[in-house]
């Protein structure tokens, strides 16, 4: 039997439903046995988020998500998972009511923001089998898919997923919805925005696929992300370290725990565009080498520096755990800590800290070897995959583009 290859296809190949049809074209094209993991379609996430958090402006949002999957899978109310597409729908309304009375609820919130992976995965489903493929609708937390945490979770388990993991119930296409699956207490709990990709590799490790590919509408990881004004060429590989380094540092195109589920196993990750799907130059994540040479720059804007005396406080540091905050910087003493982190994150736990903060307008992470660079920025770290700094400015965008012109101008020219 043909190994499975991970498909992996975010709400940006979801927006209108002729993008399913092309969802068919490439994975019939692909070699190997294809297993589909869908987020929702393009902007659901954001509207069922507010409708959980602000139930007033649900309004007529059930209504609206009907017509909308409908119109992305015609029939999918009347056809073979016509019943799953009106449980899904009306579980949404149910939730929505619980909430409305006015007290919160992290179950109802989750349970209304899994709908949208679950309807995503009924119309992919619905679709591709009016065209002629065994395609199957699979709920991750229907089948045993377990995460590390209750209600929000920062990762997938995947030592007790692969003992709870109902693989037999992956038959034909299985189409599996991402982003959720079962917590620690047994009930619906969820990952951090972008967890679908997540999601996607840890399947890949569960069912040693042979690799994994994430479709994007972009040709890539870049150099730089284009948010800075210039488009840099795409990077033909990166090593798994490299890429959890660069993406923790700003890159959009994938999420800084996408490929901890890959390394052990060592199965390679594919970046590919879905509007370019034959490409010969996509992206590549493995294992990591020494670089001999700059590969791309990433920047977060906005920082925190923690200074205080004593050593870091446990509570503050288990507030930054169950958030799924990375720090840049966690340096810690008897005589004092330091704590580097992403500013828009503080409010979160600004209450436990009791030292000093100080605001900077950013972080940068050069990946590669810098040689003998010099680079006129503040050194927070260096490790395997590049070194990191501070930056003051009062023209981010222009700092980045003089550093990246700085750095990659010989090696453009080449």
């Amino acid at each position: 039997m043909d190994e499975f290859v991970v498909h992996k296809f975010g709400g940006s190949c979801l927006r209108e439903g002729s993008d399913i049809d092309r969802i068919a074209e490439v994975i019939q094209s692909v070699p190997g046995r294809p297993l589909v993991v869908v987020s929702a379609l393009w902007g659901m996430t954001d509207r069922l988020f507010r409708a959980a958090r602000e139930p007033q402006y649900a309004g007529r949002l059930v209504n609206d998500l009907k017509s909308q999957h409908l119109l992305f899978a015609p029939g999918l109310d009347t056809g073979e998972f016509s019943e799953l597409f009106k449980k899904v729908i009306s579980g949404i309304s149910n939730e929505l009511v619980n909430l409305s009375s006015g007290e919160y609820s992290l179950r109802s919130e989750n349970l209304i923001l899994a709908a949208g992976e679950r309807l995503s995965a009924l119309a992919v489903a619905h679709r591709l089998r009016s065209i002629g493929l065994d395609a199957n609708p699979i709920g991750a937390e229907d089948i045993g898919l377990k995460l590390k945490g209750k209600g929000r979770a920062s990762e997938i388990d995947i030592s007790a997923s692969s003992e709870k993991l109902e693989r037999e119930k992956l038959i034909g296409i299985p189409i599996l919805t991402g982003w959720f699956g079962e917590g620690e207490d047994g009930d619906i709990a969820i990952l951090s925005r972008g967890g679908s990709d997540h999601s996607a590799a840890a399947f890949a490790n569960l069912m040693n696929a042979s690799k994994l590919i994430l479709w994007k509408d972009v040709d890539g990881i870049k150099r730089l992300n284009p948010r800075w004004g210039i488009e840099t060429p795409a990077i033909d590989y990166l090593g798994y370290g490299q890429a959890s380094e660069l993406a923790l540092h700003g890159t959009p195109v994938i999420h800084p725990a996408t490929v901890s589920p890959l390394i052990e196993p060592g199965i390679p990750l594919e970046i590919r565009n879905i509007k370019n799907p034959t490409t010969d130059a996509p992206t590549v994540i493995g294992p990591d080498f020494d670089l001999d040479s700059i590969v791309a720059i990433g920047c977060q804007p906005g920082v925190s520096v923690i200074t205080q005396e004593g050593p870091l406080n446990s509570d503050l540091l288990s507030r930054i755990e169950s958030l799924g905050v990375e720090p840049w910087l966690m340096e810690s003493t008897r005589e004092g800590m330091k704590l580097i982190v992403p500013t828009h994150d503080l409010q979160d736990y600004e209450n436990l800290i009791h030292g000093k903060i100080e605001y900077r307008t950013g972080i940068i992470s050069i990946i590669g070897n810098t040689g003998s660079k010099k680079i006129e920025h503040e050194l927070v770290s260096k490790n395997e995959y590049g070194a990191r700094y501070i930056i003051d400015t009062d023209d981010l965008s222009g700092t980045i583009l003089e550093l990246y012109q700085s750095l990659f101008s010989l090696q453009d020219c080449k």
